[in-house]
């Protein structure tokens, strides 16, 4: 008897037997990160409901079973972590694989009751993502799959559905670009906070973001990611009373800035704007399961509103355009209001408790049982600098998981990213491994990950240091973020903070930093070829720098105290000596070199055209954030700046250097130098790459690992 199989069940038994190995997506994932990974690994893919993964060994191979394509990725990432020494952050996300990798000695399972992973805060997508390429999101969204993102938020391609919206209704299409933030403002304008500011909105711009979102949205599900986009609550241009007769309302001011006008969800109007505004972002990019609203963000005005019926009238817009979906409401500052919560059913909105590290609100106020996310936001504005509350991250997400109303996810909604890998590794691990995370049996782990399965001693040391003090801020501290670096300030003879809302009093001793510094530069010899170790020796000495500053500039300002003229210039030359010498540092880092944020916008411009404009909202973003009102009046300015190379050499220095030398110029003066420090800020904005001279980040830099400890030395 001849029987004959079809191709098509031999492909299919095929596909069964190589498991996920097989899966275009996940083999795709493996290999563009890691090429020749997934012909060394074997993934088996077996749904259920709950997520899981399940790491062993199968006929000589390394083998992760799971649920679904994240909980895969995740078991991936934590074979790699585990077995292999290998760890994928944005640091590094394409390590070189050894010629043989381990088989698992021990069968590791982990499944989480965390269904829901959140990733992005809307100020990221301007912070840090605003000119991102295709690639750049390949990566990123990568990354999310490898440490487990289910629910990212995106917002890509939203001005695009607002320009269809608005002219659709009639709005002068002249107007529509005074409306539409640029990419940099973007996250703002979406929140309600401003409209029209950055570059005014071209065809180009817009065709670029529909490509890019479409990329985005393809390649989040492609991975079994469900993308949270941007519903409708009612913003309207604030002249939409005049251009097209509508009832709107006026919310108010954020920093400054006037917000957009305010259509009331109750409004006989709402709906058919809502449903004009759905269906021109379906037609462009597909429905959604999440849609992310905060009408009333950060103090709007909502007086005369009746907000259970505001909430009504937002959901039922919601759910006629995509009738299974689930509002997404960020838990911060009054948001969201009571009377929202009790408006709308648990089951249709889901609370991002944004904040959890620091102000709480599940065990503040909680949420009237809706579902929520418990997030850590951590960094604020994009700053750049070492922080983070380890073991009380740890503690308050287990309260919070034996708490009557446990979270239905973990997010990660920092300002800005690609910094601290360490504070977001531990919050990836969470809902995978919360009942066995212990901060110093975790931080062990994640050195041998990072490093090496081996590491020096010197490297425990340094971590170990840096853990009871950097990263261990104490549960109660109040601060936004990292401890702000005194080069990035306004001068002042007092320069605590950079920014009007850090808040920040340091909560460890300087010069343990810089005693941890010196522990990790030492074991460069073991692992100067290391790339993780690489960025981390740049980042640690630039916070031992920093450190050093710090206590120069309690020393200059303890001089104008006792009104000692000579200890005042000693401790300001010592000072601008440190900030040209973390300038030379950090230019031997793309990470911290600011000509590549600079490079990124110019490259983000669709047309040669724009690339001057794209520039100067990069710059001005990271200094004054916007116009001098905004700047001086909203106290905005250096709200989101860098402590990066050039960006010191060539605008932080200048402020200090004319602040010195007016300081000491008239020293018996009873009143402070009188220093427009917009004005200089903004003559840097309005450079551009082609006119500025080259600074010391533009030429060839020494190589870090011999570079950090001559600088060390000096500290």
């Amino acid at each position: 008897m001849n029987l004959r199989i079809p191709t098509s069940l031999i492909l299919l038994l095929t596909a069964l037997l190589a498991g996920a190995a097989n899966d275009p997506a996940l083999t795709a994932l493996m290999d563009r990160n890691i090429p020749g990974l997934s012909s060394r690994l074997t993934v088996e893919l077996r749904p259920d409901s709950t997520d899981f993964f399940t790491i062993d060994a199968d006929n000589g191979r390394p083998r992760i079973t799971a649920n679904n394509r994240i909980s895969a990725a995740v078991g991936i990432h934590h074979y790699l972590n585990r077995f292999a020494g290998i760890q994928l952050t944005w640091d590094c996300m394409n390590p070189t694989l050894p010629d043989s990798i381990p088989l698992p000695t021990e069968t590791i399972h982990a499944s989480t009751r965390q269904h829901l992973r959140y990733y992005l805060n809307y100020c990221t997508h301007s912070y840090s993502i605003a000119f991102w390429d295709k690639e750049r999101w390949q990566r990123e969204i990568d990354w999310m799959a490898f440490h487990g993102i289910n629910l990212p938020l995106a917002i890509t391609g939203t001005d695009a559905v607002w320009d269809a919206t608005l002219r659709r209704l009639g709005y002068p299409p002249e107007k529509i670009g005074g409306f539409i933030a640029a990419p940099a403002y973007q996250a703002w304008w979406l929140m309600n906070n401003l409209q029209g500011e950055g570059t005014p909105m071209t065809r180009a711009m817009l065709d670029r973001s529909i490509d890019l979102q479409r990329h985005i949205l393809k390649e989040m599900r492609r991975l079994d990611m469900n993308p949270v986009l941007p519903g409708y609550s009612g913003m309207m241009p604030a002249d939409a009373r005049e251009t097209l007769g509508l009832n709107v309302a006026d919310p108010g001011k954020w920093c400054a800035y006037d917000r957009p006008s305010f259509l009331l969800p109750t409004d006989s109007a709402f709906s058919r704007i809502a449903r004009i505004y759905y269906e021109e972002q379906q037609r462009l990019f597909g429905p959604a399961d999440f849609y992310s609203m905060d009408p009333f963000h950060e103090g709007g005005n909502t007086e005369g509103v009746d907000l259970a019926s505001a909430a009504k009238a937002i959901l039922r817009a919601m759910r006629q355009a995509s009738p299974d979906a689930v509002w997404l409401i960020q838990g911060w500052q009054e948001n969201p209001r009571e009377e929202i919560l009790r408006a709308v059913r648990p089951d249709r909105l889901t609370v991002i408790d944004l904040h959890c590290e620091t102000v709480p609100q599940w065990s503040a106020r909680g949420h009237l049982g809706h579902p929520w996310i418990w997030s850590m936001l951590l960094n604020f504005g994009g700053n750049v600098g070492l922080h983070g509350k380890i073991s009380h991250i740890i503690d308050n997400f287990r309260q919070a998981c034996n708490s009557s109303n446990p979270p239905a996810g973990v997010g990660l909604t920092m300002e800005g990213i690609e910094n601290n890998p360490l504070m977001f590794e531990l919050a990836c691990n969470l809902p995978w491994l919360s009942d066995t995370i212990f901060a110093d049996r975790w931080i062990h782990n994640y050195i041998r990950a990072r490093y090496s399965p081996n590491p020096p001693a010197e490297i425990d040391s340094a971590w170990a240091i840096l853990a009871q003090t950097i990263y261990n801020a104490p549960a109660e501290n109040r601060q936004q973020g990292t401890t702000e670096s005194p080069f990035c300030a306004r001068p002042s003879d007092n320069p605590v903070n950079a920014s009007a809302w850090a808040n920040a009093e340091p909560y460890y001793d300087s010069r343990d930093i810089i005693r941890a510094a010196r522990l990790f530069a030492s074991a460069a010899r073991h692992l100067a070829d290391n790339p993780h170790y690489r960025y981390d020796l740049v980042d640690i000495t630039r916070q031992a720098i920093t450190e050093a500053a710090r206590i120069e500039a309690r020393n200059f300002s303890e001089a104008a105290r006792l009104s000692d003229s000579a200890a005042y210039r000693r401790a300001s030359d010592r000072f601008m000596s440190l900030l040209m010498m973390q300038d030379t540092l950090l230019s031997t880092s793309p990470q911290f070199r600011v000509d590549t944020w600079i490079r990124s916008a110019r490259n983000a411009a669709p047309t040669p055209d724009l690339a001057d404009a794209m520039e100067r909202d990069a710059r001005t973003l990271i200094t004054t954030w916007g116009n001098r009102t905004a700047s001086e009046n909203g106290n905005l300015h250096d709200y989101s700046h860098r402590e990066w190379a050039g960006l010191l050499s060539d605008l932080y220095a200048t402020r200090w250097r004319t602040w010195f030398d007016s300081r000491l110029a008239d020293w018996t003066s009873p009143t402070p130098p009188a220093i427009d420090f917009f004005e200089i800020d903004s003559i840097w904005n309005t450079s551009t790459a082609d006119e500025i001279p080259p600074s010391p980040h533009c030429r060839p830099t020494p190589d870090p690992v011999t570079l950090c400890p001559r600088l060390l030395d000096r500290l």
